[in-house]
């Protein structure tokens, strides 16, 4: 019974993305009715649920803890086209939107995540282990990177409004890959060790004893897979963007929850695959993919975004406001003080959970 389950769950798996791909080649730049919104919204759900499924194949395959950095790069991926092909359709009205979805990435990332998994972890287990060295280091690099390209635009004098000059966006983006690739050289090369999971002694795992790893053959197909649910997600969320922005204006809630609805689809496999690690008591590797998110976010997102700015119409505003700026600084601080002791109860995870409570409370009522 256990195998024949498994079986159609693989099918599945397989089906949607395809299936995903076929509906946004029938619906791609056409006026959609309400029926058809429903039935992409489920098909757009279920390739978001295949990509979880695929790219863990591909991480188990690969290793902790390249096997994050999979995961993180496939979400950045779907963020990045998501946010540049609404900028492109929406004129003047998405010149805050790249902001709003990275912003939304962080407190998503580092509260909502973190703390969710924090406190599975830790009511299933006693007490949440992990690594503090490698923690330490993602907290500090994502700190670093939201500061720069989201808190300084806010201060910059060079253009009016909290936008960056185009020598400053050139710097910040160019800062970003620059420490981004500096972290993934860390994580996945000269200090391997302190991203991986521990025992409650402190000893290494550097192998996963759950089960065997998928063949070439079975991570290759999923790789594939993978490829075409991204595009499906990509493609059928712009399809139902239209939908999501008037519901939005309908309900008298500001244009920024989009970025929220964004960053909160692109991020479900994200919190899904954290959680999953945090039941089997794998915390380091549920806080390599929250922090990874959250630094692929800001360091591939705000590079990519600059780019597109040379040929996308309208400013690009990036600085938050100070409500924001309070919040990314409690985050910094609760996460620091969650780190330092490498190990964490049900109680941190609670905090990080009200935090990330209080960020989707100020976004709707600010």
């Amino acid at each position: 019974m256990i195998v024949r389950l498994r079986s159609l769950l693989t099918q599945w798996t397989a089906v949607v993305p395809v299936v995903g791909v076929v509906l946004l080649a029938f619906t791609w730049g056409r006026d959609l009715p309400g029926a058809i919104v429903a039935l992409v919204t489920l098909v757009l759900a279920g390739a978001v649920l295949a990509a979880v499924h695929h790219a863990e194949v591909i991480a188990h395959r690969v290793g902790e803890p390249f096997g994050s950095l999979v995961l993180a790069i496939a979400v950045t991926i779907i963020e990045v086209a998501l946010i540049v092909t609404l900028m492109a359709d929406g004129g003047p009205k998405t010149s805050t939107l790249a902001r709003d979805t990275v912003f939304a990435a962080v407190m998503i990332t580092c509260n909502g995540i973190v703390g969710l998994c924090l406190l599975v972890a830790s009511l299933r287990h006693g007490l949440a282990v992990f690594n503090a060295e490698g923690t330490g280091a993602a907290l500090a690099t994502v700190a670093t990177l939201a500061t720069l390209s989201l808190v300084f635009p806010t201060f910059t004098t060079s253009k009016p409004g909290p936008e960056f000059s185009t020598a400053q966006l050139t710097f910040a983006a160019l800062a970003s890959l620059v420490l981004y690739g500096l972290f993934v050289t860390t994580q996945t090369v000269r200090h391997r060790d302190y991203f991986l999971p521990i025992t409650r002694q402190g000893e290494v795992i550097d192998v996963d004893e759950h089960a065997d790893a998928p063949s070439a053959r079975a991570a290759g197909i999923s790789l594939g897979l993978l490829a075409l649910a991204l595009v499906g997600v990509v493609g059928l969320a712009k399809g139902v963007s239209p939908t999501i922005e008037s519901g939005v204006e309908a309900a008298g809630m500001p244009q920024s929850v989009v970025g929220v609805i964004i960053a909160l689809l692109v991020l479900l496999p994200e919190t899904i695959a954290a959680v999953r690690s945090a039941r089997r008591d794998r915390v380091q590797t549920s806080l390599n993919l929250a922090l990874g998110s959250a630094m692929a976010s800001i360091g591939l997102t705000i590079p990519a975004v600059a780019l597109a700015s040379v040929w996308l119409s309208g400013p690009l505003v990036l600085g938050p406001s100070s409500t924001h700026m309070v919040l990314l600084a409690l985050t910094v601080v609760v996460s620091s003080l969650t780190v330092v002791p490498g190990r964490a109860t049900p109680l941190q995870g609670g905090v990080h959970l009200v935090v990330f409570a209080a960020y989707l409370e100020l976004a709707v009522t600010p």
